[in-house]
């Protein structure tokens, strides 16, 4: 009847909590959410200046390589603050003593409290300040954990956010055009996907340093003439 205050057409067949899932995840991988991600390149300004990435293939062959050592290094942290939130800090701990290389100790804390403040004002006030250190991965393990995502969504959206990340950092240092990189980071969707399933079981016994290169490219990133990231 028109007027009611029943559900409109369509609606009784929507199961809220999923629908309402499905909108969180698409709000936390949105970049309109302040998380200072963007302000960090994982290296690849350093690799551009240093001549290691000058094209679309040397692109597309350090995102894969990223891509491989952040299921190793960082989704074991994202898991055991997911599974056991209650022991953060000692997670936490645990990945300042496991980072160090300094530039991308920095970025990890720099990462990490900022997650923590905007998704904690936008979605869940009242639970503080961040921690301290207040490393990316463990924080962004707990802070799903307080959401309500899953383990399969937790592992799949933090592989997403390092991929675009980069893949936005591409763009702005010049080395490929916006179209150009869409394109290598749908071509990159099916390793992604592959090394979320991979990692999902992955505890810190798995934690393992993969891509030697990369870190020393990281490292180098203070030493740079001119920067337009932090990392």
């Amino acid at each position: 009847m028109e007027g009611s205050a029943g559900p409109h057409r369509g609606e009784q067949g929507a199961p809220p909590a999923a629908g309402a899932s499905d909108w969180l995840l698409w709000q936390l991988v949105d970049s309109a959410l302040p998380t200072g991600g963007f302000a960090h390149s994982g290296g690849l300004e350093a690799a551009r200046q240093f001549g290691a990435v000058t094209g679309g293939a040397e692109l597309a062959a350090f995102l894969e390589t990223s891509l491989r050592q952040t299921a190793r290094a960082a989704l074991p942290y994202v898991n055991v603050a997911f599974r056991e939130p209650d022991r953060l800090a000692e997670w936490d701990a645990h990945c300042d003593t496991w980072l160090s290389n300094h530039v991308a100790h920095r970025a990890s804390r720099l990462q990490g409290r900022a997650f923590w403040t905007a998704v904690g004002r936008a979605f869940l006030p009242g639970i503080g300040s961040a921690p301290e250190p207040g490393h990316l991965a463990p924080v962004f393990g707990w802070i799903a954990h307080r959401l309500g995502l899953s383990a399969a969504q937790t592992v799949r959206v933090f592989l997403f956010l390092h991929l675009r990340g980069l893949v936005s950092a591409s763009v702005r240092l010049g080395i490929v055009g916006p179209l150009e990189a869409q394109s290598i980071q749908g071509r990159l969707a099916p390793l992604a996907e592959s090394l979320a399933r991979d990692g999902a079981p992955f505890g810190l016994d798995d934690l393992a340093q993969t891509a030697p290169l990369l870190e020393i490219w990281q490292a180098a990133h203070d030493r740079l003439y001119s920067r337009l990231f932090q990392s």
